[in-house]
């Protein structure tokens, strides 16, 4: 769904992940205990509400990204001691919380507390990690956060123009903060494998080495308000373009020269996480954390195995159907046939365009609530092409003034293809993230946190899932297409083998790349791109085919119990109308739902 540690909203908890060091010493003084249902609600409400306000400050740019404009002339503090601080922070609040019995609170008051608690508990699991140690690698990191995040900001007033001036000072700090926390990971041998980061290097050289005018941080100069002056914006200009000049891009070139010099060479040979210290512990407990499951690496290992072989006995009944006595000789068709391939760029995102039209008309006759938010299809920025996913979703903002967007990689097009492209429309667009996601942010009655929540099982889960129910509301009249969505389908369960099998079963990365030239047709852009994401994100993978084979057994649960009383529409409302939630959450709130009906 994403493509960068900015946009990691879909690997943990948020949008901007709190990568966590041990715990501080400072503990929580004693609170009073509130008794009567009425205290414990407002002192329920007051954690919900001070530790969002609390993440917020904390996170300046994921404010920004949700439209807050409060923190927009700031950075986050990466220093090791902002992490602890906001660690131990959290454990204040999870003292409160503990101590607010929930009996006679609504079920989405008990969800909040519970999904809160869980939040905190997770995260100091996850701090004996050290996941700050390793905060770059080809998909993303501070050299990529912000010439992402200025695209998703608005520039309407010359305090919006100068807050970003602002936070251009304070990125020399940022570089070195990050560059400190790196050098730490090195010295506890926790690395990324070398040649991703060469990889790295490259992207960090790239925008290193841009005049200051063609910089993605400059893109606020494009186009100036006409209600800003002209000797405005003329200071505007050449204080952003100086900053650039002088701060920025110096400080790109001085982490050029560390990743260089000291960190590629620093990177590990193997490419499982495994092979740091304690990271079959880890892995473990991040294939928890993204599958929100307690299923090992090992059952994941066997369940891409099955879902693999099931997904190939329906695309070798297609190929059959078209005419081809086997998978082989029909892939080797797809590659060759010119109707399947876009002439352009323009056309590969006029294609996904075309699917996305008539999906929502039929939107009604799915769902009982549809979003507010517009929506957009656009090209992937030139500095991401070469590695990103072939399409992700970015959420807009609650208040419309930037729609959810929908990115195609429109990089080497002529080599993409065009059987693919119903099925991520679907799962990227609509039925899928910008649906459920808009509808999480327009949410009322729950806290502010609930609307961000980003469990990355059912987030992704639900993507996959709506290919599946576009197949099921009688989409993919194209035979080629049908076999795009079961190509999208067993990508997921490939995932799910060569996921677990470079983490846990000691494979190569080349191992990987033949699993999924064994079993798929995947262009080779997104086979080399996607296999270095898993490297890169252990386990984030996983969640897509997690999620989607719960979905998927929670309606046919539902269908069996109720019968005629089934309502696909209010089921689908049930599980998407609270927000991402944990699979076993959604799990209870749907078994609440059928006993209700």
């Amino acid at each position: 769904m994403k493509k960068s540690a900015l946009f990691a909203l879909a690997a943990v908890a948020t949008l901007f992940p709190a990568h966590r060091a041990l715990p501080a010493q400072a503990m929580p003084g004693v609170q009073e205990v509130p008794v009567t249902l009425e205290d414990r609600r407002k002192a329920l409400n007051d954690v919900f509400h001070e530790y969002w306000e609390d993440h917020l400050k904390r996170h300046p740019e994921m404010a920004s990204l949700i439209g807050d404009k409060r923190y927009n002339d700031q950075v986050s503090d990466y220093s090791v001691k902002a992490v602890n601080e906001e660690l131990a922070q959290e454990d204040r609040y999870l003292m409160r919380l503990a101590a607010i019995d929930p009996t006679g609170l609504t079920d989405q008051e008990k969800t909040s507390q519970e999904l809160l608690i869980r939040r905190f508990e997770t995260d100091e699991e996850g701090a004996t990690f050290k996941e700050w140690e390793m905060p770059v690698n080809q998909m993303g990191g501070i050299y990529a956060t912000y010439p992402q995040l200025v695209a998703g900001l608005s520039f309407t007033t010359v305090k919006d123009f100068d807050d970003w001036i602002a936070r251009l000072h304070a990125l020399p700090a940022a570089f070195d903060q990050v560059t400190q926390n790196m050098e730490i990971g090195m010295e506890d041998h926790r690395v990324p494998p070398k040649y991703l980061l060469e990889k790295t290097l490259d992207q960090v050289k790239q925008l290193a080495n841009e005049k200051p005018e063609d910089s993605p941080l400059a893109l606020p100069l494009k186009k100036f308000p006409a209600s800003i002056a002209a000797a405005e914006q003329a200071r505007i200009k050449t204080e952003i373009l100086d900053a650039i000049a002088k701060e920025v891009l110096p400080a790109y070139l001085h982490f050029a020269r560390f990743l260089e010099v000291s960190y590629v060479p620093a990177g590990r040979e193997k490419p499982g996480i495994d092979s740091v210290a304690d990271g079959a512990k880890y892995y473990q407990f991040l294939i928890k954390r993204t599958t929100t499951t307690d299923l090992t690496a090992a059952q994941i290992h066997q369940i891409g195995l099955d879902e693999v072989a099931k997904d190939e006995a329906a695309m070798l009944g297609i190929a059959q159907k078209l005419g081809f006595k086997d998978l082989a000789s029909f892939r080797a068709s797809l590659k060759t046939n010119p109707k399947l391939h876009p002439e352009s760029a323009e056309a590969l995102l006029d294609a996904y365009r075309g699917y996305l039209k008539p999906m929502q008309a039929k939107l009604p006759e799915l769902f009982g609530r549809l979003p507010k938010a517009p929506f957009e299809v656009v090209p992937v920025p030139d500095y991401l092409a070469k590695t990103s996913a072939p399409a992700y979703y970015e959420a807009g903002t609650a208040d419309g003034s930037r729609p959810g967007r929908l990115f195609i990689d429109t990089y080497d097009a002529k080599d993409r293809n065009l059987y693919g492209v119903e099925s991520i429309a679907y799962h990227e667009g609509l039925p899928g993230h910008h649906l459920q996601i808009s509808i999480a942010r327009e949410l009322t009655g729950v806290p502010e946190f609930r609307k961000y929540n980003g469990y990355t099982a059912f987030v992704e889960g639900w993507g996959l899932y709506a290919e599946q129910l576009g197949k099921d509301a009688g989409f993919y009249q194209d035979p080629y297409s049908d076999y795009g969505r079961l190509e999208a389908d067993i990508w997921r369960a490939i995932r799910l083998v060569v996921d677990t099998g470079v983490h846990s079963e000691g494979w190569s990365r080349q191992q990987m790349v033949d699993y999924f030239h064994e079993h798929s047709n995947v262009d080779e852009p997104s086979v080399q791109a996607e296999v270095d994401r898993y490297i890169a994100w252990p386990s984030q993978a996983l969640a897509y085919k997690v999620g989607q084979l719960k979905i998927l057994e929670l309606r046919a649960k539902a269908q069996k119990q109720l019968g005629s009383k089934f309502d696909i529409r209010a089921f689908h409302d049930e599980v998407i109308d609270s927000g991402a939630l944990p699979l076993d959450v959604l799990e209870q709130r749907v078994d609440g739902w059928m006993g209700e009906r």
